[in-house]
């Protein structure tokens, strides 16, 4: 769930793109599912993050070089709908993206936290999620198998089994009327050679006070860092992607919404 990236894999770890009668196409489903690959599960389960996924608010050391100095490769675009924005940028590093995105969400933290941590729940509101399965699970850690398909053009099927480990990280209390909760990720074993990153939620409330009738102002933001095996140019991905981390962004948005009016 916290990386929904699709691409299918073999045994090998090859793509396997499954084709149709162009016919299937009239219903066909848009939705893009972007999951990291299968996990050999004899692994040993962590239970801290490796040194390269950190629960402080900046981002992991492997993905912090987004230097705002960086002019290249950088494309913007928003939903003003949803409050939603998102930013490509190029690294330096030959296939390499840096991804954030946020949307607004009209919820209290506790609602939308609720919905992230929420694993075994997820395919039933994130189009193009399948199946998410909890493998594992302990003190602000989960081990996710995930399943994703979309349909593209000409009748063909791009999908993807994966598992992705991830770290809840506790509250943090910013300044006046504001907090913070993030979940840091990272792909185990799949056909990208670099996927992990971060959710975050944070919340702000005027006058630093809760109350009943409180307008809660909300953000749920998105960072990765993605770079697929050399056999997949991501230049050929890149809009599938952002098109499915918008669709995932205001999918929690509602189902979180939706939990604040019950």
């Amino acid at each position: 769930m916290m990386a929904t990236l699709s691409s299918s894999s073999s045994s090998h770890g090859f793509l396997r793109l499954h084709h149709h009668p162009p016919l299937r196409l009239l219903a066909a489903a848009t939705t893009y599912s972007t999951l990291p690959a299968r996990l050999r599960l004899a692994a040993p389960t962590p239970r801290r993050p490796p040194s390269s996924i950190s629960s402080s608010p900046d981002p992991p050391p492997d993905i912090a070089h987004d230097d705002d100095g960086e002019q290249d490769g950088h494309k913007e675009d928003r939903d003003d709908r949803y409050g939603f924005q998102i930013q490509v940028r190029k690294l330096p590093k030959r296939n390499r993206r840096l991804v954030r995105a946020r949307v607004s969400v009209h919820a209290p933290l506790e609602a939308v936290w609720a919905t992230l941590t929420d694993y075994e729940g997820l395919a039933d509101f994130i189009p193009g999620l399948s199946e998410c399965r909890l493998l594992d699970q302990g003190p602000s850690f989960a081990r996710l198998y995930q399943v994703g398909e979309q349909d593209l053009a000409l009748g063909f099927k791009f999908n993807a089994k994966g598992t992705i480990d991830c770290y809840e990280g506790e509250m943090q209390l910013l300044p006046p009327g504001a907090r913070r909760r993030e979940i840091t990720f990272k792909m185990i074993d799949g056909d990208f050679k670099v996927f992990e990153g971060k959710w975050s939620v944070e919340e702000e409330v005027d006058g630093g006070e809760i109350s009943d009738d409180q307008e809660f102002q909300t953000t749920l933001s998105y960072l990765v860092e993605l770079e697929p095996k050399l056999w997949v140019p991501v230049r050929l991905l890149e809009g599938r992607i952002c098109n499915e981390i918008k669709t995932n962004l205001v999918s929690i948005r509602e189902e979180a919404q939706r939990i604040q009016r019950l």
